[in-house]
Formats: C-alpha cells, sequence, structure tokens
C-alpha cells in the first residue's frame, strides 16, 4: 500500500497551490480519503474529507478557500488550496480508510484511517 503526496511548497498569503496524492495497492474506490495537516505544536487537523460516494466535507477553517476531488481512473485525490494564508502553513497528509472515525481529534491516528501518506510541507509567507 502506497499513498504518495506531491504538490506541497512555499507561497505568499493569498497565493495557491494543489496536492496530489496518489495511492496504490488498495481499493481506492471503496475508501474515504482525508486530508490531514500538523503544524509544529498543534493537534493533527482534520482538513477535508472526500467518501467513496463522493460526499465531501470541509474544516470551517478552510471552507470557500479549499476544494477536494477525485479521479478514480487515475486512483488520485486532490486538495486545490486558493487564499492560502500564513495559518495554513503546515504538513498535509492524505489518508485512506474503509471505517474512518471523522469526529476524533488529537493525534492523527485517532481519525482511523488505515493508510496514510508521509506528508508534504506548505509553507505561507506574509
Amino acid at each position: 500500500v502506497q499513498l504518495q503526496e506531491s504538490g506541497g511548497g512555499s507561497v505568499q498569503s493569498g497565493g495557491s497551490l494543489r496536492l496530489s496524492c496518489s495511492a496504490s495497492g488498495f481499493t481506492f474506490d471503496d475508501s474515504d480519503m482525508g486530508w490531514f495537516r500538523q503544524a509544529p505544536e498543534n493537534e493533527c487537523e482534520l482538513v477535508s474529507i472526500i467518501s467513496r460516494d463522493g460526499s465531501t466535507s470541509y474544516a470551517d477553517s478552510v471552507k470557500g478557500r479549499f476544494t477536494i476531488s477525485h479521479d478514480n481512473g487515475k486512483n488520485t485525490v486532490y486538495l486545490q488550496m486558493n487564499s492560502l494564508k500564513p495559518e495554513d502553513t503546515a504538513v498535509y497528509y492524505c489518508a485512506a480508510g474503509s471505517d474512518p472515525n471523522p469526529y476524533a481529534a488529537g493525534t492523527c491516528g485517532a481519525y482511523e484511517y488505515s493508510y496514510w501518506g508521509q506528508g508534504t510541507q506548505v509553507t505561507v509567507s506574509s
């Protein structure tokens, strides 16, 4: 099983980035996919989910600025991030799971996703 994130980098406030997560080794269509982020000394934050039925949800902090999507043919999930703010600075992780807990808090593991990528750094400067 492998989840590989890409697309992170450094941008100025107001800029945009598009993260990609390429998945292999499991049934992508049967999985809920999530994007998480964690900044130093902060808890793991669930940024966005796209469920296997295509429904989406977002953290209040990113609503209206971030958009999650997937391409089942490419086994890839995307996170389009617009109007980036310095507080969006974090390591972003994608995760996949068949029965996750979207209401958890604290550590990333508490969300009970089965598979995780290695993370990609997003840095937004003011």
